[in-house]
C-alpha cells in the first residue's frame, strides 16, 4: 500500500514549509495526505486529478530526491525565433535611443520593442513575451 515507504511524513512536512510554488505545494499536500492513510481514489476525487497522475507523483517522490520530485521536469519547447546575432542586435538596439532607429520616441517601451522586433527581424511576439525576453536578459527600459 505505501508507495512512499522510504519517505517520512516529517520530511514531506518540512519540505512543504520551504516550497513556494502552487504545484509543488499541491504535490506535497497530496503526498502527506497519502502518508496519513487517505486512499489514492479519494485523493483523485478530492483534487480532481486522475489516479494515474497521482501514482506518477507518488512514484517520483519515492524514487527521486525530494527537490526534483516535487518540481516539474524541464520540457523542451519551441526554440526562440529570435536567436544568435539577431537576438544580440536587439539587445544592442535597446541600449541606444529609439530615435537612432528611426522611431519618433525618446525611450523604448515593450510595445516599441515588439514593433522593432517585427520590423527588423520579421518575428511576431506578444508584448508579454517581449517583457519576459527583456527581463530574462536583465534589460530594464528607461522611460
Amino acid at each position: 500500500m505505501d508507495k512512499l515507504e522510504g519517505v517520512s511524513g516529517a520530511t514531506l512536512r518540512e519540505k512543504l514549509d520551504s516550497v513556494e510554488g502552487a504545484k509543488e505545494t499541491k504535490r506535497l499536500m497530496i503526498a502527506i495526505a497519502y502518508k496519513d492513510g487517505v486512499p489514492v481514489s479519494e485523493l483523485a476525487e478530492r483534487y480532481d486529478i486522475p489516479k494515474s497522475t497521482l501514482y506518477y507523483w507518488l512514484d517520483r517522490l519515492a524514487e527521486k530526491p525530494l527537490n526534483a520530485a516535487v518540481a516539474d521536469d524541464d520540457r523542451p519547447g519551441r526554440p526562440s525565433e529570435l536567436a544568435g546575432p539577431d537576438r544580440q542586435s536587439l539587445f544592442t538596439a535597446v541600449e541606444q535611443t529609439p530615435e537612432s532607429y528611426g522611431y519618433d520616441k525618446s525611450a523604448w517601451t515593450p510595445e516599441l520593442v515588439q514593433q522593432h522586433i517585427e520590423r527588423e527581424f520579421g518575428v511576431s511576439y506578444s508584448v508579454g513575451h517581449v517583457r519576459r525576453l527583456l527581463r530574462n536578459e536583465g534589460v530594464t527600459l528607461r522611460n
